[in-house]
């Protein structure tokens, strides 16, 4: 059995709060300050990941920074103790590490973790990307839009997730917008895109401009705070939201119940698996960049499979087959943690079609 290890880190200084009382007292940035000199964690072990084909077992092992933490000290501590942690992954026996939410971000996304440590390393990207894009199509074709004809926008187009996801878009549609804040990285990649696929796109650093006309949105920036509000979306729009801390604000969810928000990357995990923490979902569910994790290691590749800010095409159809092959899946719709049964994404389509009719 090949076992694998996957990091994760609080996403804000009230995650610390919910799981010890006594901090609740604290301020936050005093609370910040003391996690700079916390140790790493071994958080919980997972059991029961289990295929037609092998089984695995891992450990949820955390680096004690936040996200905002992780974006504004130096790069080189963050990778330092992104490093330790790793460290603490190998103590346990794992064979494989995933690096989760803003640790497969800084730096050179994983590939400096990897030359310094003994163990393999993956980001999980090539996964998340892959359920993504699966489950925009499902709710888009729920919702009624025709992939081919519609407004599609990626924002945080040029990272490592929103590029691939560009250009695998850009072989389903022919309107696709690039949103991201560096106008020279966004000139490149709709030159690859129009090489690649002859699909034009558009290029802006405003989202709200973008998100006007957009049906389809897939949104994955590295933002600590979230960038898409509700007076950004029209009705009727489908909106994949990948990024972890989340891109979508909550009152989306308040105050447009015309527009559809899934969870990007979400899957059931095969097996009768328990991962003795709560990460927010029922039992039987993991992020994607998880499931790589385990997908690799129920696999036997041991290998650093998704590094850097690169990803390819290839890598995204490999670990599909290996998900299928071992029976992960794509979860039934999830917003904002909660599940979003059928009858749901019928009751939003005939909202937001009835306020598109009044607007005419």
């Amino acid at each position: 059995m090949h076992r694998f290890a996957f990091m994760i880190h609080p996403l804000d200084a009230g995650y610390i709060t919910r799981k010890f009382s006594f901090a609740r007292h604290l301020p936050p940035a005093l609370l910040e300050w003391v996690m700079r000199y916390l140790p790493p964690l071994k958080v919980s072990r997972i059991t029961g990941v289990r295929s037609s084909h092998a089984e695995t077992e891992g450990w949820f092992v955390a680096c004690p920074l936040t996200s905002r933490q992780m974006v504004n000290l130096p790069e080189s501590f963050v990778i330092q103790r992104i490093i330790k942690t790793g460290r603490l992954a190998e103590s346990l026996g794992a064979e494989i590490l995933g690096l989760g939410a803003m640790t497969s971000v800084v730096g050179d996304a994983g590939i400096t973790v990897a030359r310094n440590l003994n163990i393999a390393v993956t980001t999980g990207n090539s996964y998340t990307v892959a359920t993504a894009i699966e489950a925009t199509e499902k709710a888009a074709a729920m919702m009624g839009i025709e992939l081919p004809e519609a407004e599609v926008v990626v924002v945080g187009a040029t990272g490592s997730i929103g590029a691939v996801c560009a250009k695998i878009l850009a072989r389903r549609c022919r309107k696709l917008t690039l949103v991201a804040r560096n106008e020279d990285k966004l000139v490149r990649l709709a030159g690859e895109i129009k090489e690649m696929t002859g699909v034009k796109a558009r290029i802006t650093r405003s989202i709200q401009e973008a998100l006007r006309r957009a049906d389809v949105i897939i949104t994955v920036t590295a933002a600590v705070d979230t960038v898409i509000e509700p007076e950004y979306l029209k009705p009727g729009a489908v909106v994949c939201d990948v990024a972890r801390p989340r891109d979508v604000s909550r009152r989306v969810a308040e105050l447009r119940d015309d527009v559809l928000v899934i969870d990007g990357g979400v899957v059931e995990v095969p097996g009768d698996v328990n991962f003795n923490f709560n990460f927010g979902y029922p039992p039987g569910l993991a992020y994607a960049c998880m499931a790589e994790t385990m997908i690799l290691a129920l696999e036997g590749r041991i290998e650093n499979f998704t590094l850097g800010r690169d990803l390819t095409v290839d890598q995204i159809d490999t670990i599909n087959r290996l998900a299928a092959k071992h029976g992960f899946r794509v979860a039934g719709f999830r917003s904002f943690e909660l599940p979003v049964p059928e009858a749901k994404v019928e009751a939003i389509r005939e909202r937001a079609r009835r306020k598109l009719a009044l607007a005419r």
